[in-house]
């Protein structure tokens, strides 16, 4: 069964996202094990994350992971969700970027998500004045080639 859902996960410092596709029915265990993954062996353990409320994320498991890490959980307020306003920016930009391609990419959005990821990280922010990329690593990103505009020339 292929994915039905996408953890996003943004650090506020940076404004670089990860786009992570996930199943709905997924367990604690395995979502811990997508977050090392994914997020901790790039990024190291987080000093804080907020989340919404969603009941896996409140969970006694989850607070005991976060604790262990020595990560601080918060929560944005369900009638206040501009506390996670940031996320929510991402999470409304991710929507528009795949609502351009959900044409061509109708059952295999999945596989793809890498590619609106590195379009995402590598966009230009008013609000840091360089793309997620750059502030990231200190240096612009060196562009994917259009292989298919390039064709028989190669």
């Amino acid at each position: 069964r292929r994915h039905d859902a996408i953890w996003v996960v943004v650090d506020r410092l940076t404004k670089s996202a990860h786009f992570l596709p996930i199943r709905k029915d997924y367990s604690l265990s395995r979502l811990a094990e997508i977050f090392q993954q994914e997020i901790v062996r790039l990024h190291g353990t987080p000093s804080a994350i907020v989340s919404d409320r969603d009941p896996r994320f409140a969970s006694r498991f989850w607070k005991g992971l976060q604790k262990a890490w020595g990560t601080r959980l918060k929560f944005s307020t369900a009638f206040h969700p501009q506390t996670n306003g940031q996320s929510e920016r991402t999470i409304q930009t991710l929507e528009d970027m795949l609502r351009s391609c959900a044409l061509e990419w109708t059952d295999n959005w999945d596989d793809y998500i890498c590619l609106v990821e590195f379009a995402y990280n590598n966009s230009w922010y008013a609000r840091i004045k360089c793309a997620p990329f750059e502030m990231l690593y200190g240096r612009k990103c060196r562009a994917l080639i259009c292989w298919d505009q390039v064709g028989e020339r190669v």
